[in-house]
């Protein structure tokens, strides 16, 4: 069994489900599963349905009429006949978010967005898998619900994987063409759950993982993973090789090819993972696998906007020692703040935070109550994996630089622009 998964870019349009059908045809769909995001931006279309949901807006019932218009159109695209049964199944997925709308109880946000977020993938998928039919391709459309089995930790849920592992041992030996969901699970008690953002990689890894797969392919619009993103870098290189170690690296530093989470489970079965053009199927792309000779030769360059700067202080000029430290990191978990980058001193301790869940003004009343609290707002972090001069010198032009860190391979720099 091969493992593909396709991105929301890859599904944004009709144009661009028909390229997934060529794209099946010149690879193969053969013992292949198919794990599917939310067309386009259809998952930020949703959020606006929750945040108009929570404000008891006007607008609510048009944001979901937005999401539906725009999935009609592609729809039309596609088939000639609107009476094709797709067109029924999408309108009964559209009619239970509705009813959900309507009938909630329930005043916990991250409860209701994993409820309403989810139906992107699951009404991309549906589409996608009748369109495979109407084309000739046979496929089995699978409701990961009932496969990825999680905690109940909304919007960035745990997976059980010895469940998990049961439910997908069900369709290892069978041949079909399968298409399901990215970034979707389920609690114990069936409701939706997803695996955090971004989190159809990781769908693609659990899958892989537990079918021991043959290997999983993202399925990307650039031709692998490169040295730098092209958006903010120029002259970004394509690495044609690299290993699961460096990858994991690249990942944690928040590299946005590969998800962080979904490198683990295929580096524990050697499982390879590719990632090619869904515009040159053919062409190779980058693969990931085991060996440390696999190492990139030149810099990587890594850019998290958004971030944030915050640094404590001891109001009495005490030193921050473990135990401080200790209460901090508790706090920051307690808040869901993830942390990437740390430095401290005697009587100061800054780290480099992304606010995920928006949480951090509560995070700071907190802390106000033991450290003095100083932050900076909208600060990026650039992260360089086997820096040199000359990467050090092309970052930090033209910026202020609040924080600067060394290692033996990894230089992180967080600057104003």
């Amino acid at each position: 069994m091969r493992v593909f998964k396709f991105g929301g870019a890859s599904v944004k349009d009709a144009e661009s489900v028909k390229n997934v059908f060529d794209v099946l045809q010149k690879v193969g769909y053969e013992e292949v599963l198919l794990v599917v995001s939310a067309m386009g931006k259809t998952t930020n279309a949703l959020e606006v349905v929750i945040k108009d949901y929570f404000e008891k807006s006007a607008n609510l019932n048009a944001s979901i009429q937005e999401v539906k218009k725009y999935h009609n159109q592609i729809l039309l695209d596609l088939f000639d006949d609107e009476k094709h049964e797709v067109f029924w199944a999408v309108n009964e997925h559209f009619a239970d978010l509705e009813y959900f709308v309507r009938s909630n109880k329930s005043p916990n946000y991250n409860f209701v967005y994993d409820q309403i977020v989810s139906y992107g993938e699951i009404i991309s998928t549906t589409i996608l898998c009748h369109f495979m039919k109407y084309s000739g391709i046979e496929a089995q459309w699978l409701d990961v619900r009932n496969y990825i089995k999680t905690d109940n930790t909304y919007r960035d849920a745990e997976v059980n994987w010895e469940i998990t592992q049961k439910n997908i041992a069900k369709i290892a030996k069978k041949k079909s063409l399968f298409i399901t969901q990215g970034f979707v699970g389920s609690d114990e008690n069936g409701f939706t759950t997803t695996l955090g953002r971004e989190g159809s990689d990781y769908t693609a890894a659990i899958f892989a993982y537990c079918l021991n797969a043959e290997s999983v392919t993202i399925w990307k619009d650039v031709p692998g993973v490169m040295n730098a993103d092209p958006r903010y870098f120029e002259n970004a290189t394509l690495l044609n090789q690299i290993s699961y170690r460096e990858a994991i690296e690249l990942a944690f530093y928040g590299a946005s090819v590969i998800h962080p989470k979904t490198l683990q489970p295929l580096q524990k079965k050697e499982i390879p993972l590719f990632v090619k053009s869904f515009v040159n199927p053919l062409l190779p792309g980058t693969s990931v696998s085991k060996g440390q000779d696999l190492e990139p030769k030149l810099p990587c360059f890594i850019l998290k906007k958004n971030q944030l700067l915050l640094s404590l202080s001891s109001i009495d000029f005490s030193f921050i020692m473990e135990e401080n430290i200790s209460e901090i990191f508790s706090l920051l978990h307690q808040f869901k703040i993830r942390v990437s980058l740390i430095q401290n001193s005697a009587i100061s301790f800054s780290v480099c935070i992304e606010d995920k869940f928006g949480n951090f003004n509560d995070l700071k009343k907190v802390l106000s109550k033991k450290f003095k609290v100083s932050y900076n707002e909208n600060v990026s972090l650039y992260t360089i994996r086997h820096f040199d001069a000359k990467a050090s010198e092309m970052v930090e032009k033209n910026k202020t630089v609040l924080l600067k860190q060394l290692s033996r391979e990894t230089m992180q720099i967080v600057a104003k622009e």
